[in-house]
């Protein structure tokens, strides 16, 4: 993939951890996961994010980026994919967890007035869509003219970067092994990502441990993450 110096940057500029998301206040299941070990096993860092590259990213959020993507702000057909991402995720501290990041990082986008973003945050406050994250990647990042092969490397990364963020905030890893687990992860976005994505292609997960996990969570007053 060889991308021009222009785009480049702006990858680099919203892949960064600082950009505005509001993505710092959930763990994707991380806290659950850990912090249950006791009640559903052993609690590996590595073995996390390796299945939750494996058998959610890739073939959900990566999907759903894509798709979004290539719908090149058609916004009531994104609608659509949105409500299906809803649908298709079962556990709700993760359907609200992804909804809340999306709408963080469409409400970041209408303030710096990246062109569709007002409309698609209309849309959900009247119902219409979701806003979950996946989706509103494909739709922004298509929108600053990033290809469909640099929006995906974004996501997998931020998807990446942020749990390894949260395992270093929750004392799980430290700061050098969180860095050393991302360099060890990105072989299998990179794997991940060579998986062809028809436009209709279904969304598929399998992380039953961190879907009960987080559904157990949820019932505990003490924490540090919302998911």
């Amino acid at each position: 993939m060889n991308v021009p110096t222009a785009s480049l940057l702006v990858a680099l500029q919203h892949a960064d951890g600082q950009f505005p998301s509001g993505g710092f206040a959930f763990s994707q299941g991380l806290e659950a996961s850990s912090s249950l070990a006791d009640r559903l096993g052993e609690f590996d860092f590595a073995r996390f994010v390796e299945g939750q590259i494996l058998y959610r990213w890739a073939e959900s959020d990566r999907v759903a980026l894509v798709r979004a993507h290539r719908l090149a702000g058609k916004l009531e057909e994104i609608a659509e994919l949105d409500r299906e991402v809803e649908a298709s995720t079962f556990t709700e501290g993760l359907r609200a967890g992804s909804r809340r990041n999306g709408l963080a990082l469409l409400t970041a986008h209408q303030r710096l007035g990246t062109a569709g973003a007002a409309s698609y945050r209309a849309l959900i406050r009247t119902g219409s869509a979701c806003g979950h994250l996946a989706v509103v990647q494909g739709l922004l990042w298509r929108t600053l003219d990033l290809d469909e092969d640099t929006a995906v490397a974004m996501g997998g990364y931020q998807m990446v970067a942020s749990l390894a963020t949260a395992a270093v905030r929750l004392g799980v890893i430290g700061a050098i092994e969180a860095q050393a687990a991302i360099g060890r992860a990105l072989p299998l976005i990179e794997a991940a990502s060579a998986a062809p994505v028809a436009d209709d292609e279904p969304l598929r997960s399998f992380t039953p441990l961190c879907e009960i996990a987080v559904a157990l969570h949820g019932a505990s007053g003490q924490r540090l993450f919302s998911n």
